[in-house]
């Protein structure tokens, strides 16, 4: 019997092809976060660093964590 091949693309895979994003109120100082939407989640990296290994969030995981921090307490 023989062992079934994992077909799904690997992470790095997935990354290479990422088209990132950036807010258009980030300026032009390169000091903000950068998102990539890929099958199933959604990539986070530094915009000053984009050679370090992104974050990687479920939709709901991102969701809940950009809900949660509009809703703490400001001063």
């Amino acid at each position: 019997m023989s062992t079934p091949r994992n077909t799904a693309p690997s992470h790095d895979t997935e990354l290479s092809h990422a088209r990132w994003r950036k807010s258009s109120y980030s300026g032009g100082a390169n000091d903000c976060i950068e998102i990539a939407e890929l099958p199933g989640r959604i990539a986070i990296r530094d915009s000053k660093d984009t050679q370090r290994q992104p974050l990687l969030f479920s939709r709901t995981a991102l969701h809940a964590l950009v809900h949660g921090i509009g809703h703490w307490p400001i001063g």
